[in-house]
């Protein structure tokens, strides 16, 4: 070694070419694991009947792509319509638990508030010991809530860990920002509205994606507190693929639309899972910020 050169730690060196071409060999193989049987799925949603059963139930390719499955569900009227109430949940629930979420996350992470620790400590108790399915059920059936939208709603309203991740972040704005909008007059109000949201983006956003899918997949609460005609698509989803040909037998028949062959289970699949797909590349880069600065700080 010259007396000039200098050494570099082994983290700092560049990697080989072997190194590079295995990375390389190791994304293509997960990105292969995770699109090949999207594209399986999508497939065969396009796929006829008759090609599917030749297959063995699966399509990779079609030879002759059509839209016939995604025609009879839209024309029946049952997704149509799960279309629309999942839609409706999910706007409307995410609005109201981010609220509720935000509002309560703010008292909770300023210092001096009345009762803040006890409050505090009854939310993580719910959070470590939830509540059973039956006393849930007795609960929304005593509030009146049972074949509501209610009950997709209120007993979800604030999710704990959530609420964990907003406290976190609120706590981490410098707490010189509070002081100096209090010397210019500014109330909780203001200052939740003009310094604590403004700076607080990134996590919204990610609480926001967590709701937003959590009110897009509920099927569970749907089963339990909803009759068929109100069912958001999430449910009508679980019934078309695990159902089967017995979806006459639970109260969602229609003309033409008795059975649920593989294409039309794949196209109800597909119609479920393109909307959340859609909206999350606008939130991702928030992702990874929003809740390792929440989780970090709290």
């Amino acid at each position: 070694m010259s007396a000039g050169q200098v050494t570099r730690p082994a983290w700092m060196e560049k990697p080989r070419f072997a190194t590079k071409a295995a990375k390389g060999v190791a994304v293509l193989v997960v990105l292969g694991l995770v699109l090949i049987p999207f594209l399986v799925i999508i497939s065969t949603s396009l796929a006829s009947n008759r090609e599917v059963v030749d297959n063995g139930g699966w399509v990779l390719w079609p030879s002759d792509p059509t839209l016939r499955a995604y025609r009879n569900i839209l024309e029946g009227g049952i997704v149509t319509k799960a279309l629309g109430v999942s839609v409706g949940l999910t706007v409307v629930g995410t609005l109201f638990s981010l609220a509720c979420t935000t509002f309560l996350a703010y008292a909770l992470a300023r210092p001096g508030v009345f009762g803040g620790k006890p409050v505090l400590l009854l939310i993580l108790f719910t959070f470590l010991f939830p509540p059973g399915m039956i006393p849930a059920f007795l609960l929304v059936k005593g509030m009146g809530m049972l074949d509501t939208y209610a009950a997709l709603v209120a007993p979800v309203l604030i999710n704990v860990f959530n609420l964990i991740v907003l406290r976190g972040f609120f706590q981490g704005i410098p707490e010189e920002l509070y002081e100096a909008a209090r010397l210019d007059g500014a109330g909780d109000w203001q200052i939740l509205w003009r310094i604590v949201l403004p700076l607080s983006k990134a996590a919204l956003a990610v609480v926001s994606l967590f709701y937003a899918v959590s009110y897009w997949n509920a099927w569970f609460h749907a089963s339990i507190y909803m009759e068929s005609d109100h069912w958001p698509l999430s449910q009508v989803l679980r019934t078309y693929v695990i159902g089967g040909s017995q979806i006459a037998d639970t109260g969602l028949s229609e003309a033409g639309m008795v059975s649920a062959p593989q294409t039309t289970q794949m196209a109800v699949l597909v119609i479920a899972t393109v909307p959340i797909l859609l909206v999350y590349p606008f939130l991702q880069k928030y992702f990874t910020k929003g809740v390792l600065t929440g989780a970090i700080k709290s």
